[in-house]
């Protein structure tokens, strides 16, 4: 099977390079996916494919079923786009104005389309059932999966089983193009994010002891809170916690009565997450309160962190080796960007791996340009995988 799906990756990548770039040029944002869902469901109702749309209003949900007997395998692309205006001078750039696939999500989706197009060639071959997940909203909390799962896209349909895994990849540009990176446990970090508004008592600026200084306590506050990461974290549990914004409206020589702090906090442990809320909370409102201020203060609670399946990954290793060689395998690094995968790795097993696009630009910047060669491996690996994990799963 392996030379069989690498000469059929091979035979469709022409048409998933053509679909990518008709998704490029057409992106949509969070929630307002819908031509995008409509090229996804007429490509796989083309396949004769069982197939869901309106799942979380955008999302598509179509079925393959194998001619051997197996489990279900899940496997998620998302489909939204960024708020980037597009500076690559590709001659398929963005025609929305303001709007840009600068995730790669315009990969995700024509890789999964294509990954179908293989494995319904290889019907006869394919262990169970294999699910194709076009997930919507990945890009703004609280994010699709986890309304995606609420509609039942994980529970047992039609006489069919509940999936048993779910498997799900992203480019990453640091990545030589066709580059596979894996990662067992804890692999992405969890998303909140930091608002805290001190208040004080504004004035003069030559008369400060008149007053209490918002924007010296916000500072106070930002110097106080790397004890968070620093003494209070364990050790060996990663987390970040940055503050990107302070803003105060005073002026050379005024001082304001409120200051205004914003931020992330990332971390890789559920555990140590929600005990963090607590702690910022406090050090927070008691280091204000020490300079005579007050201050209040807002976590919003982002996506949990992204931890891989064991064996699931170790299944994804293995076959990574098989498609691609072990040189072109790689331990992907713990990546403290956050993604709502996370949320079916909370239901069922599973892993979500990288896939290497060599771009010299990063992720949601206006210049990222993947190398679309990645989409030969994108593509046909998934459908290994898919095979792999069924063949596997279909013998206990």
């Amino acid at each position: 099977m392996l030379d069989s799906i690498q000469s059929a990756a091979d035979d469709v990548y022409p048409e998933v390079v053509d679909l990518r770039r008709a998704l490029h040029r057409r992106p949509e944002l969070s929630g307002e996916e819908h031509e995008t869902a409509r090229r996804v469901a007429e490509r796989l109702e083309a396949l004769g494919l069982d197939v869901r749309t309106g799942v979380y209003e955008t999302g598509v949900v179509a079925t393959l079923d194998g001619d051997e007997p197996g489990p279900t395998l899940l496997l998620r692309a998302d489909m939204d786009a960024l708020p980037i205006q597009e500076e690559t001078g590709l001659d398929f750039a963005s025609e929305h104005e303001g709007v840009m696939h600068a995730c790669g999500h315009d990969l995700h989706t024509s890789s999964l389309l294509g990954t179908a197009m293989i494995l319904a060639r290889h019907r006869e071959a394919v262990h169970g059932q294999v699910q194709f997940c076009f997930q919507p909203h990945e890009e703004r909390i609280p994010g699709g999966a986890k309304f995606m799962i609420e509609e039942g896209v994980l529970d047992a349909r039609d006489g069919g089983p509940a999936p048993a895994a779910a498997i799900g990849q992203h480019v990453k540009p640091d990545l030589p193009p066709g580059t596979l990176g894996v990662r067992p446990g804890a692999f992405m970090a969890s998303t909140d994010e930091v608002y805290v508004t001190v208040t004080g008592a504004g004035g003069h600026a030559a008369a400060p002891h008149e007053g209490v200084d918002p924007v010296y306590v916000a500072s106070e506050i930002v110097g106080a809170l790397q004890s968070l990461v620093s003494r209070r974290c364990p050790p060996g549990v990663p987390s970040i916690l940055t503050i990107g914004r302070l803003v105060a409206d005073g002026a050379t020589n005024v001082i304001p009565d409120t200051a205004r702090l914003e931020g992330t906090f990332r971390a890789m442990d559920e555990t140590w997450r929600f005990r963090a809320h607590a702690l910022f909370r406090q050090l927070v409102r008691r280091t204000a309160e020490a300079h005579g201020a007050t201050a209040e203060v807002e976590v919003r609670e982002g996506y949990p962190a992204l931890h891989n399946d064991e064996a699931t990954t170790s299944l994804v290793r293995t076959a990574a080796h098989e498609y691609v060689g072990p040189g072109r395998t790689v331990d992907a690094d713990r990546w403290f960007a956050g993604e709502d995968f996370a949320y079916f790795l909370q239901e069922c097993p599973g892993t979500f791996y990288q896939l290497g696009v060599g771009s010299d630009h990063g992720l949601h910047t206006s210049r990222f340009d993947p190398d679309e060669e990645a989409l030969r491996t994108g593509t046909g690996f998934m459908a290994y995988l898919a095979w792999r994990y069924g063949r596997e799963h279909a013998k206990t």
